[in-house]
């Protein structure tokens, strides 16, 4: 069989990656085209264009660049017109892959498969519209998503499991770097506690977080006993962090990580004692290494987004730690919340590993890894594309 694939972002592109390489055991004469990133491109698929020439996000973003996003769409249906695949694999990035999944159904009989269900239940909950009439077979990594699409909206959707807790799983199993070592590596104190940074994958998200992140440990940590790594997001480059430097900050890029089909996050969370995590799969990595984390996203015009927040969203939080756990197990501080002084605040008490706040998440950790269930999730759906590509007339 023949694939084509679309990720829209760093997280796509991990769990693509995996997807693809269990597909390759589900089908040994499996081939894969499509748009993504590095980590889909290493996995085997032939690469047509980089996610990060598409990656905008929010209004404005999509506005400024819209020729560039309409170019990418012309180009994307001409290469699976081209390319004459079995099957279309969207993950995730609903924006463009769902207008891709309406052109898909208008002019080719090819079955259109979604792996991570779009998050309509937190906005454009009227994309089930689009969902039931364009897509085939809906694939889910969230527990909480079965109900929402089969009790509320009658549309069949099949939980696979959760694939970040593969991928991290997969990490500590492969990775074997001692924390003295990897001190080493770094230019870090190896008996100093170490506070990781991931101020997003965007350059407009790191322009707003990562200041107010810096300022933020200034004051939670005012005698700098804390030595910062911040993360660089894929396709970075140092250059774009130069205006952030400090003298006690290191700055960790995807190609200082021993193990390079893994994000270099990972080894910054095994060794971490605390983490300023933006929204994201991020929030879920963190937590599954057992990081205690403060959740912040900055956003302009905070005051009137905190007021207009229940009108558009419909989810009580945003990192994916609280929505499912269905708690408040992390702090989430978004838009006006995200003062320095705030942050400052909550991040406090998670530096101190025998303070009730530190020992709450990690009570409720425990509890996440159970709410997500068995592992193998990109070996579950990979299964379930192949049965349904063979019920099909070859």
């Amino acid at each position: 069989m023949r694939y084509f694939l679309i990720a829209g972002e760093a997280s796509g592109d991990l769990h693509a990656a995996h997807l693809i390489a269990a597909l390759r055991q589900a089908d040994a004469k499996a081939e894969f085209v499509g748009f993504g990133g590095d980590l889909m491109e290493a996995a085997g698929m032939r690469l047509l264009r980089h996610y990060s020439t598409l990656a905008f996000m929010g209004f404005v973003q999509v506005a400024l660049h819209l020729p560039t996003l309409l170019e990418g769409l012309r180009e994307c249906k001409a290469a699976i017109r081209e390319s004459r695949p079995h099957a279309v694999i969207f993950v995730d990035y609903p924006g463009f892959n769902l207008r891709i999944a309406a052109w898909v159904r208008r002019h080719l009989p090819i079955p259109t498969i979604y792996y991570i269900a779009p998050k309509i239940w937190a906005w454009k909950e009227g994309r089930i519209r689009n969902i039931r009439r364009d897509i085939q077979m809906l694939l889910s990594i969230l527990p909480f998503e079965k109900e929402f699409f089969e009790g509320k909206h009658h549309y069949p959707i099949h939980y696979v499991g959760n694939p970040t807790l593969d991928e991290v799983e997969a990490f500590r199993e492969a990775y074997a770097e001692p924390r003295e070592d990897f001190c080493r590596r770094l230019g870090l104190d190896e008996h100093r506690p170490l506070l990781v940074l991931m101020p997003g994958s965007r350059q407009s998200e790191i322009r707003a977080n990562l200041p107010r992140m810096l300022r933020a440990v200034g004051l939670a940590d005012p005698q700098g006993l804390q030595q910062l790594l911040l993360v660089a997001a894929p396709g970075l480059t140092p250059e774009f962090y130069t205006p952030y430097q400090q003298d006690n900050l290191r700055l960790l890029l995807q190609t200082e990580t021993p193990l390079p089909a893994h994000p270099a996050a990972y080894p910054a969370l095994f060794h971490a004692d605390a983490a300023l995590v933006t929204s994201g799969t991020a929030t879920l990595e963190t937590a599954l290494f057992g990081t205690p984390q403060v959740v912040c996203y900055h956003l302009r015009g905070g005051r009137l987004i905190n007021r207009l927040r229940p009108y558009f969203l419909r989810c009580p939080f945003i990192s994916l730690v609280n929505l499912i756990a269905g708690c408040e197990v992390v702090p989430e501080l978004i838009a006006a919340d995200t003062a320095p002084a705030v942050i400052a605040r909550h991040l406090a008490p998670l530096l101190d590993n025998a303070s009730v706040e530190w020992r709450n998440q990690q009570l409720h950790y425990a509890q996440l890894r159970e709410r997500l269930g068995a592992l193998g999730a990109p070996h579950h759906a990979a299964q379930l594309i192949v049965e349904r590509l063979h019920e099909r007339p070859q």
